[in-house]
């Protein structure tokens, strides 16, 4: 009975994965799983290099959702006021609430910062985009309806507008396959 040459390699390295055990760094310093990873190739994480300033961005993210998260928790009746220039709100529940969601989002921001899996970090990318674009078109028409358009307002749609933009292009920018060199 012949055995195919590529076979025999492949049998060859996994007896030698049974004896080398679990996982370690490899040349580029990075964590694999398992070794069974490490030859078979692990094509999820960064091939070359990860695109300019994501990882300012993925900071800067995890900062902000942070930041209003505790701030919705620990005084909602500013946030409210900082966005609609109307100090009576009805109940401080929903916007606790929402404090509670951003914290939740935001772990998955800092936890992101940490990881170089590929598909993990396009998740994150997605989850922002999409949270900002809700967030533009909630607050836009609220603010049509209500006719009150005030600089805060404006600044906070033209600032969500662009975190959308950004996200998407680090999304983008992730999910591009690396070049043959």
């Amino acid at each position: 009975m012949h055995h195919h040459p590529q076979n025999r390699e492949r049998a060859i390295d996994l007896s030698i994965l049974s004896v080398s055990g679990p996982g370690g760094e490899d040349d580029d310093g990075e964590v694999h799983r398992s070794k069974i990873s490490q030859v078979l190739g692990n094509e999820i994480k960064f091939a070359v290099r990860e695109p300019l300033g994501l990882r300012v961005w993925q900071f800067v993210s995890a900062i902000i959702f942070s930041g209003v998260a505790i701030m919705a928790l620990t005084f909602p009746d500013q946030i409210y006021d900082a966005v609609f220039k109307e100090e009576v709100v009805n109940s401080k529940m929903p916007i606790r609430l929402y404090g509670g969601a951003l914290l939740s989002i935001s772990l998955i921001m800092w936890n992101a910062l940490y990881t170089s899996e590929k598909v993990i970090i396009r998740w994150t990318l997605l989850t922002e985009a999409c949270y900002f674009g809700v967030q533009f078109l909630v607050t836009s028409i609220t603010l049509v309806e209500s006719g009150q358009v005030s600089t805060g307002a404006t600044f906070l749609l033209i600032s969500r507008a662009l975190f959308v933009l950004i996200s998407i292009y680090y999304y983008y920018q992730v999910g591009r396959r690396p070049k043959k060199v």
